[in-house]
């Protein structure tokens, strides 16, 4: 399991990615705790030279879970709030088919024949 610090690490290595494609100084600048981790709000910092931020496209906050490391960038077209409740019921479905598999798991041991263990008359 991941903790912010971590998280945070992982997402300034993806920013790294993008600044070696370009001259920006690139910074994370606000961080949103979620239930299932969390969502890092990036983008270049101020310019000096012209007193103001430089436009930056395709810079999407970033959405990492905190249970199974996943670290996904968001597209600048949807609404955050939008992705976040599809990423919630993608974990539900996720979470439903490995609670079917276990049980569909365990029925089967149960319906196991004895007949193929070797230690019953």
């Amino acid at each position: 399991m991941l903790t912010e610090e971590d998280a945070r690490r992982l997402v300034l290595a993806k920013i790294d990615d993008v600044r070696n494609h370009g001259e920006y100084d690139l910074q994370i600048q606000r961080v949103e705790a979620l239930p299932f981790g969390w969502i890092f709000y990036w983008g270049a910092v101020q310019d000096g030279r012209r007193g103001r931020r430089p436009l930056l496209g395709g810079n999407g906050p970033i959405l990492v879970d905190r249970e199974n490391e996943r670290v996904i960038g968001l597209p600048t077209c949807t609404p955050v709030a939008r992705q976040i409740a599809d990423y919630e019921r993608r974990l539900r479905r996720e979470a439903h088919a490995r609670n079917r598999a276990a049980k569909l798991a365990a029925h089967q041991r149960v319906t196991a024949s004895p007949a193929s263990d070797p230690g019953c008359p």
